[in-house]
């Protein structure tokens, strides 16, 4: 008898009640992955595995080099395999095939091989040969990397995933030998602070922290039940109905990233972006540098090639708010955006 497999739905990303923030985070770590990712911390059942998993529904999707393991672009020879490169440069036809953006799942279990790969030594020293075997971030490349509960994730592992993120290349090394391959990726953390924090030093390396809390408005709440439920009894009609929505935000992400490198940033707002970054004792440069990237990918997404005031204003607590001096996830824990509206000389 031949075995029915059902379709799975993901819920629409726009279809989403509140949690602004979160979903504006995501959106642009995929305008612009070199943010760093985003960590989010607070309640369970806040719609973070979803908005995760929609947002890779909700993308277009991707260019790749059939057979692959890394996804490479067949048009981007900077990000592609040293495999793929070499037939690139040869001149060799790269045979290409689309595929939608992956969500790959990273397990608090996972191994230090089962992250970056594993190199057969043995094979390596026979033959001169490196027989490399993929690992979560071969799968993850040009996707999403989603860990869930990541303070539970051994801080080794978390370490791998934050390098590979910052360089965009996943290296691996064995007795000597070594082998890099691409890994871009958008990496999306999540945790509950009461089973744990990270540590500092891990937490200031994610480019945005985003606090998320259940929906306190009735009628709010109403409206999750009602959707949600309309979703479960017939997803694909639901999906339907939610379609305009999706291709004007879809449409508006793919926009703003053709639109980012164009985007020009001034010397007034990074002073003001400075400013902020010594006003709230922030420690090295990683925030000035995120908020530049930030505040881009936020205009980006405005259709601007500039960046303003209000942009600044969009990113400024999703960039600092795990840089703060305070404990990272004290719910006393107050942003002060007074001083930051001084700073730019806004009123709000």
């Amino acid at each position: 008898m031949e075995k029915t497999i059902k379709k799975t739905y993901a819920f629409p990303f726009t279809a989403i009640v509140g949690q602004e923030e979160m979903k504006m985070g995501l959106i642009l770590n995929v305008i612009d992955p070199k943010i760093g990712g985003i960590l989010v911390y607070g309640e369970k059942g806040t719609a973070k595995s979803t908005a995760v998993r929609s947002i890779a529904e909700l993308l277009p999707e991707i260019e790749v080099v059939k057979g692959c393991p890394f996804h490479c672009n067949p048009n981007d020879p900077k990000t592609m395999c040293d495999d793929c490169l070499k037939k690139y440069n040869h001149g060799d036809k790269l045979e290409s095939e689309k595929m939608k953006m992956k969500v790959v799942d990273l397990p608090v279990s996972a191994t230090e091989d089962r992250v970056v790969g594993s190199l057969d030594i043995e094979e390596a020293i026979k033959s001169g040969k490196k027989k490399f075997e993929p690992g979560v971030l071969a799968q993850a490349n040009r996707g999403i990397l989603y860990v869930d509960e990541i303070n539970l994730l051994d801080d080794h592992i978390v370490d791998l995933l934050l390098d590979s993120a910052a360089m965009g290349v996943n290296t691996v090394e064995r007795e000597g030998v070594s082998f890099s391959h691409p890994a871009n990726f958008v990496l999306v953390g999540t945790m509950n602070p009461e089973e744990g924090d990270l540590r500092p030093q891990l937490l200031d390396r994610f480019g945005f922290s985003i606090e998320i809390n259940g929906i306190r408005d009735p009628e709010k709440r109403v409206e999750i039940v009602k959707s949600r439920s309309e979703f479960d009894a017939s997803p694909a009609e639901y999906i339907e109905k939610c379609k305009d929505a999706e291709e004007s935000l879809r449409k508006k992400i793919v926009d703003a990233m053709d639109k980012l490198l164009n985007v020009s940033i001034s010397d007034a707002i990074l002073l003001i972006n400075a400013q902020i970054a010594i006003a709230l004792e922030s420690d090295g440069h990683r925030g000035d540098i995120t908020m530049m990237k930030a505040s881009k990918a936020m205009a980006a997404f405005d259709g601007r090639d500039y960046v303003t005031e209000e942009d600044v204003k969009s990113v400024v607590k999703m960039v600092f708010l795990h840089r703060l001096k305070s404990m990272p996830f004290e719910k006393t824990k107050y942003f002060d955006m007074d001083k930051i509206n001084q700073i730019i000389g806004g009123e709000n």
